[in-house]
């Protein structure tokens, strides 16, 4: 059971501070990336994570993620998380509450997760980009069966047709361990299914 809100904040910026992640440094043929794993509150107060569904045209078409992408020159991955968030969910005024570790991606991506909160917000995905914007209860991040694995493969089912897999599954798996349950885990070593090495 999670605590309240104003509660649950504070506690994830504590265990996050607390966290010591791991810092890729950028080598030859590798590129910067950052996403925002952002909690939101619906009508009730109920927090709940922005996920989203890319857009069938573009990088990792059709693919579940979270609000992120590349880096430009000299942008810190964080500031890239941010902005991305903005441009994708028109979600802004977020209070970063810490990094989860980074994860170097098969299609030679570092991804720098930013764990934020934005209170009551709507986020509208932009449709270049976003194909569907779905709100998944932070409750079902603490769910029996989740996460599950299917022989060497992560998945996280987050909904009746939300099946999330690493990379952006072994982040949520790692958010869900460390920011809501305490706990130490580390997913670096989490395999990607080969069609989302895009």
């Amino acid at each position: 059971m999670l605590p309240p809100i104003d509660e649950l904040r504070p506690q994830v910026t504590a265990r996050l501070a607390a966290f010591g992640r791991r810092e890729v440094p950028v080598a030859d043929g590798l590129r910067r990336a950052g996403v925002t794993v952002c909690v939101l509150e619906d009508a009730r107060r109920s927090p709940y994570v922005v996920v989203i569904r890319r857009a069938a045209a573009g990088r990792n078409a059709g693919q579940w993620a979270l609000p992120g992408g590349r880096a430009d020159d000299g942008e810190r991955p964080e500031a890239a998380a941010l902005r991305e968030l903005a441009e994708e969910t028109g979600v802004t005024g977020v209070e970063v509450a810490g990094l989860l570790d980074d994860f170097v991606t098969d299609s030679g991506f570092v991804i720098t997760p930013v764990v934020a909160f934005g209170g009551r917000q709507e986020p509208v995905g932009d449709p270049r980009e976003v194909a569907s914007v779905h709100a998944v209860p932070l409750e079902r991040f603490l769910a029996p069966g989740v996460p599950r694995w299917r022989g060497d493969l992560l998945q996280m089912p987050l909904g009746t047709s939300i099946v999330i897999h690493a990379p952006t599954g072994a982040i949520l798996w790692q958010f869900a361990e460390v920011a809501l349950r305490g706990r130490e885990q580390r997913v670096f070593d989490v395999a990607q299914p080969r069609w989302t090495r895009t």
